[in-house]
């Protein structure tokens, strides 16, 4: 699943993102060896603020290194398919390495001071790779900075800690999330015909990512003086489950009326406000978010009964939980890794698009994600 495809799409496109004036990279220097070399002899080279695609991720082969190894997941919630999906994702990819003897997992259950108390945890426990989804922001950099000087490779992914790669963590892992929030959001404002009342839909409170994601809508709303953007203040919190995300959307409904347009940081969630724009007896808005079986699957449900209502999606990347995999394990190898940092998505599905029709597979769970670089049979046994 994840070999490198060195098709010429994907190097032009980091060669134009190069020239555009993107990182070009640099060497991590985080830890007490990262940037030097190990037993054998070879330096580490894990470069750090390039942009490429998922096709520049390699075989986790190159990486594994030969002495013996425990690597964590530390996330900061675990409660939804998404990050079941990357935490199967994330251990079958360490099953590869042979010298793997261990792979731990943490759930800070959406609790900072629990993601801390987890992460100080595994360094005592001898942990050598750390890979974490940061929910909570900043408040995990004091920490996680420790754990880096006690030479513990720390890779935060989608999620990020603040601080700089390369120097208090071996890298930071993510699509561009200013991007997805913008395109998403200018696709959604044109089928809005460029005016109404738009939402964005986050996560946990607070959360990083979401508030990234928030500022490219934002960008967006900015440029068309006819979107009022109801949520002006930031994104509205979800907790990334279907029940509050139909709960809070209710409320979101009874408070506007007439909502036109969302975007959602999360497809598997928007299923919630779904249904609960169905249960208010109100038409379904223009929605964009990130890939989810079940949500392609419910505007095939209501597409002719109600024709205005579109849906866009981007990859939900769950992926890049390997690529972040592998740059710990490169740096706790003392190997080269010139993987990219922050990959570029596109819009995968856009059921205005005869060519990117969305993707409803009915022999799959409702919870599946198709883009998620789990195998089908994979996302049958995790959800069976």
């Amino acid at each position: 699943m994840f070999t490198k495809k060195a098709s010429l799409a994907a190097i032009g496109a980091v060669a134009i993102l190069a020239l555009a004036g993107c990182s070009t990279g640099s060497l991590s220097s985080a830890g007490d060896d990262a940037g030097s070399t190990d037993s054998s002899g070879a330096a580490s080279e894990v470069t750090v603020g390039t942009v490429g695609v998922q096709g520049d991720i390699q075989d986790i082969s190159e990486f594994c290194g030969d002495k013996d190894l425990t690597v964590a997941l530390a996330d900061g919630f675990g409660g939804n398919s998404w990050r079941k999906i990357t935490r199967a994702i994330f251990e079958e990819e360490a099953a590869k390495c042979p010298n793997i003897k261990k792979v731990i997992y943490t759930d800070a259950q959406g609790d900072t001071q629990k993601a801390i108390s987890d992460i100080n945890s595994l360094v005592a426990q001898g942990v050598d790779v750390i890979v974490t989804f940061v929910d909570g922001g900043e408040a995990l950099l004091p920490t996680i900075k420790k754990a880096t000087e006690a030479g513990v490779k720390v890779v935060p992914f989608v999620g990020s800690p603040g601080g700089v790669p390369g120097t208090d963590y071996v890298d930071f892992v993510s699509e561009d999330i200013n991007t997805y929030g913008k395109n998403l959001a200018e696709w959604t404002i044109e089928k809005m015909g460029g005016k109404g009342n738009l939402v964005m839909l986050g996560g946990i409170a607070g959360n990083s990512y979401s508030q990234a994601v928030f500022d490219g809508v934002m960008e967006a709303v900015q440029a068309n003086p006819g979107i009022t953007l109801l949520n002006e203040d930031g994104p509205v919190a979800t907790d990334w489950e279907p029940g509050k995300t139909q709960q809070v959307v209710a409320g979101l409904i009874t408070k506007y009326g007439d909502i036109n347009g969302i975007v959602a940081d999360y497809g598997g969630g928007s299923v919630g406000g779904i249904r609960a724009f169905e249960a208010a007896g109100k038409p379904l808005p223009v929605w964009s978010a990130n890939d989810s079986n079940e949500f392609a699957c419910l505007w095939y449900q209501y597409k002719d009964a109600q024709p205005t209502y579109q849906i866009a999606t981007e990859s939900s990347r769950n992926w890049v939980v390997a690529a972040a995999l592998h740059k710990g394990l490169a740096a706790a190898n003392g190997l080269p890794n010139d993987e990219p940092s922050t990959y570029n998505l596109e819009i995968i599905e856009d059921s205005t698009n005869p060519d990117l029709q969305p993707k409803c597979e009915a022999d799959l769970p409702p919870d599946a994600i198709l883009s998620s670089g789990l195998s089908v049979d994979s996302l049958k046994k995790l959800f069976q």
